[in-house]
């Protein structure tokens, strides 16, 4: 018998994997996404104090484009950009959360490394 694939499952197994190679320092914090159905959320972790430094997401003011679509992407994409740009922080690590680089998490990428961003 076939069983259905648990695709939830599957992601978490993904970053789990992905987890295990990266961290977040104070000089070069990680760079987290994470996507739902109807947003697209973003933080910058200090893996080893185990603080969040800055963060974005669609459900914030200055994102015009609500919904976790490409065009949301590339405004949270810069809006991370320079909120971490203030704090003095000009490198970090990518994870992209077990999420395939493709689509929304590639838009959102590009937009945080045209706005300044290394990584």
């Amino acid at each position: 018998m076939i069983t259905k694939v648990n695709r939830k499952l599957e992601r978490t197994r993904r970053h789990i994997r992905v987890r295990r190679k990266i961290s977040g320092t104070a000089e070069r914090p990680r760079l987290c996404v994470y996507r739902s159905n109807k947003n697209l959320f973003v933080q910058v972790i200090d893996d080893v104090k185990g603080v969040t430094l800055a963060q974005a997401s669609t459900l914030d003011k200055e994102v015009k484009n609500k919904h976790a679509n490409k065009e949301a992407a590339k405004e949270v994409g810069t809006l991370i950009a320079k909120r971490t740009l203030d704090k003095n922080i000009k490198s970090v690590v990518y994870d992209r959360g077990g999420y395939i680089y493709h689509g929304v998490v590639k838009e959102l990428a590009d937009a945080a490394r045209e706005a300044g961003l290394e990584f």
